[in-house]
């Protein structure tokens, strides 16, 4: 056996070579300084479009960033070539923090949550008042997506040339829930667009709803012409919509006034990731009632706190009403 003394060369150390000839493994992530912000605006099988300034670049997520994905609204940091050419391919090395997240599961018994949008400000929930006929427990649903994940809900009601809104709005009324009625031939003369418009300013909204309510029709008269997406009809036999459009997409306003996230429609919306205790946070006028309740109350039991709370008037009854429904909604099926 070879002794090495205490002067050894450098030649003298034997190395058993990389047979991967890769380098090796280390722990340690490069911190991309260079990187320059981006916006993600489509994401479709693995590439990802995004808006560098004033260019739109298409890019791929980095190895380093693991399980981690980008979805439409995120916020990133870009490298590699950002010209914009075509064929080009630039990656996506960081995703910024979130403000807000748009979640939602297959349905109530699905552990996998998917994320639809980030950093939205507010969640515009589209619903026909007939042609398909409204599905409150859908606008439930939504309703509760929407304060778990940090999003102002918007009630958009559609085709009130066909049905009246005033069963939806009494239903809704004491949630204080803004919204905008739209016929189609306000639609078509541009009055119920500008009123629509003014809600969505300076914001990020996500457009969502069951198919065929005429959400991407509305979606289309908001931005430029050369920005439209196709739309469907509502099928006579079933009453569902067909689905137009397939991915989420964020398409900006006219003269930089915010952006609208288009959502392909659905017909679930599973809440199996919301946290219950996260929703009472949208009701302030009752939050502070349920210092009194047991330890995990689920806010409709003979112990809950917010009964006596709403007796000594410190909030309306139809406010606690509207509470327990939202909560109750997970344990329904979206049709009843």
């Amino acid at each position: 056996m070879r002794r090495y003394g205490k002067h050894t060369d450098e030649d003298d150390i034997r190395s058993r070579p990389n047979r991967k000839g890769n380098r090796p493994r280390t722990n340690i992530r490069p911190k991309h300084e260079e990187a320059v912000k981006g916006l993600v605006v489509t994401v479709d099988r693995g590439r990802l479009t995004c808006l560098v300034e004033d260019r739109v670049v298409t890019a791929m997520k980095a190895r380093e960033l693991g399980r981690k994905a980008a979805v439409v609204g995120d916020r990133v940091a870009i490298v590699g070539d950002l010209s914009g050419a075509k064929d080009t391919l630039a990656r996506i090395v960081r995703i910024e923090p979130r403000t807000s997240v748009l979640r939602r599961t297959a349905d109530d018994d699905d552990p996998y949550e998917r994320v639809v949008v980030a950093n939205a400000d507010q969640l515009a929930i589209v619903t026909a008042l007939a042609d398909p006929e409204p599905r409150p427990r859908l606008i439930d649903r939504c309703l509760v997506a929407a304060y778990d994940g940090g999003l102002d809900p918007l009630l958009v009601l559609t085709k009130s040339d066909l049905a009246s809104p005033d069963e939806l709005l009494e239903m809704y009324g004491a949630l204080g829930v803004p919204y905008v009625v739209t016929s189609r031939e306000e639609l078509e003369s541009g009055a119920a667009v500008e009123r629509v418009r003014r809600q969505l300013d300076g914001k990020m909204t996500a457009f969502v709803g069951h198919s065929g309510v005429g959400k991407t029709t509305l979606v289309n008269a908001l931005v430029a012409q050369e920005r439209r997406r196709s739309t469907g009809i509502v099928n006579a036999v079933t009453g569902r919509g067909r689905h137009t459009t397939t991915s989420a997409r964020a398409i900006p306003l006219p003269d930089s006034a915010g952006w609208v996230v288009d959502t392909p429609g659905v017909r679930s919306f599973g809440l199996h990731h919301v946290d219950p205790s996260r929703v009472i946070k949208a009701f302030p006028d009752l939050e502070p009632g349920t210092e009194g309740c047991p330890r995990a109350c689920s806010h409709d039991e003979p112990d809950c706190a917010l009964d006596q709370w709403v007796a000594d008037g410190h909030a309306d009854p139809a406010r606690l009403y509207s509470l327990r429904r939202l909560l109750s909604t997970r344990e329904r099926r979206e049709g009843d």
